[in-house]
């Protein structure tokens, strides 16, 4: 195998139904990115990874490196390579920072093998060897696909995680506004059996954002979870006194995201620093480009 390089990018996103309840899911892209260069040639001795520059680099390389392993065997090419990822998106926050990772590692691998690889695996494709990166090293409970689908096709998408299929995509413009406390909360950590409990009503949830009632979805989704997982609505009803329609826990939190206009915003970036004085408060907009479609 001679060397090659190859770049790819991807979306963190946020939670309109978390699918741990019922394995159904909806989730939108957010401008929030993870960026993935890969390098492949035979002069590496197997598989290796970093994450962040030089300087700082940290954290679990384990996912990208299976990306990488998995698309290479795809093609039975021999298992040398180096995947490193820098990334906008706060770890362990519920922004969807594997799923990003997962899929811009997968889409560097691609991009470094080249045109005939992208003509043989499809997005659905790379999203899935993606998913099964993340359940493979243990950073999901369902493998996440709504999350990857949101992550990598933009746009607002409603997912089937156990049968991997995409049921529907909408493009939808708006700005969120986004609370990151400084606790985090990883999703493997999750307490399923109590999330499980509220599956009836999550239910209700999903076919709300099948009817396009996706701000009426999320809310529902987000007071349920909260409690189930025991976080503090006030966050939510603080967003819904600002006339905010849309707002949610965003994945296993600790973040919620809200979906705003100039006008609720600022009432809202107000009220949400009067809460979480030592979080942090992201303003970015709904991304409906899809990644894998843009040639690199």
């Amino acid at each position: 195998m001679s060397s090659a390089k190859g770049y790819g990018k991807a979306s963190g996103a946020g939670t309109i139904i978390n699918a741990i309840a019922t394995y159904k899911g909806s989730a939108f892209g957010i401008e929030l990115w993870t960026y993935a260069e890969v390098e492949l040639g035979d002069d590496f001795r197997g598989i290796s990874g970093a994450i962040g520059d030089e300087s700082e680099q940290s954290g679990d390389t384990r996912l990208i490196e299976r990306c990488l392993e998995l698309v290479l065997s795809k093609f039975d090419l021999p298992l040398r390579g180096y995947v490193k990822t820098r990334s906008e998106v706060p770890l362990g926050s519920g922004l969807k920072s594997s799923s990003a990772a997962a899929n811009a590692a997968v889409v560097a691998t691609i991009d470094a093998l080249g045109e005939e690889a992208k003509a043989k695996i499809g997005a659905l494709d790379a999203i899935q060897i993606g998913v099964q990166a993340a359940l493979d090293v243990g950073v999901s409970i369902t493998g996440a696909f709504d999350d990857a689908c949101a992550s990598l096709l933009g746009g607002i998408v409603i997912t089937d995680n156990k049968k991997m299929e995409l049921v529907k995509r909408v493009e939808k413009q708006s700005e969120v506004l986004i609370l990151v406390p400084r606790t985090k909360a990883f999703t493997a950590d999750t307490d399923v059996k109590r999330s499980r409990l509220i599956a009836p009503w999550v239910n209700l949830a999903y076919e709300l954002a099948l009817a396009d009632k996706f701000e009426d979805a999320m809310t529902l989704n987000g007071f349920l979870y909260c409690s189930a997982l025991n976080f503090d609505p006030e966050p939510m009803l603080k967003a819904l006194e600002c006339g905010v329609k849309g707002v949610s826990l965003s994945g296993t939190g600790p973040s919620f995201v809200a979906l705003v206009n100039a006008e609720n915003e600022r009432r809202l970036r107000e009220a949400w620093s009067e809460l979480e004085s030592d979080g942090m408060l992201i303003k970015r907009r709904v991304n409906v480009i899809n990644q894998y479609t843009i040639k690199r």
